[in-house]
């Protein structure tokens, strides 16, 4: 979340919401006249002068905002290019015939391998195929 007012040192708002990168949300912070020409753009604002309280309570619901959009884009199920789909598929029919594993239980292996090291699966996937196929 960034925090600004209407004028800045080398710019206006509109510019630096221009160049926010995606996920990043501006709070504008100007007089109310201002305000009434930025509605409709994505920009959350609060009038000058402003109570403390105000501030908070705006900030912390765009932080919630936020949080929600981000648990949401987890939720779903990940888009995987072909090249990792077959790296998958190639490292559970590796495990699946050396080690006569099921492929429930080599994709298993493979999902657990991932989250004990924080790596995601297709790199869970790639290094196995590596230290298998040496």
């Amino acid at each position: 979340i960034v925090i600004c007012s209407y004028k800045l040192a080398d710019m206006i708002y509109t510019e630096l919401h221009e160049d926010l990168p995606e996920g990043f949300e501006m709070l504008l912070m100007a007089s109310q006249n201002l305000i009434s020409e930025c509605y409709g753009n994505g920009i959350v604002c609060l009038s000058m002068p402003l109570k403390v309280q105000d501030l908070i309570n705006t900030v912390n619901l765009m932080v919630e905002g936020v949080e929600r959009r981000r648990r949401k884009r987890r939720m779903q199920p990940k888009v995987r290019n072909a090249a990792d789909e077959k790296a998958i598929k190639d490292a559970k029919e590796l495990l699946m015939a050396r080690n006569h594993m099921t492929e429930e239980e080599a994709h298993r292996y493979l999902q657990k391998t991932s989250m004990d090291s924080g790596t995601n699966l297709v790199e869970t996937a790639q290094m196995v195929l590596s230290m298998m196929m040496e």
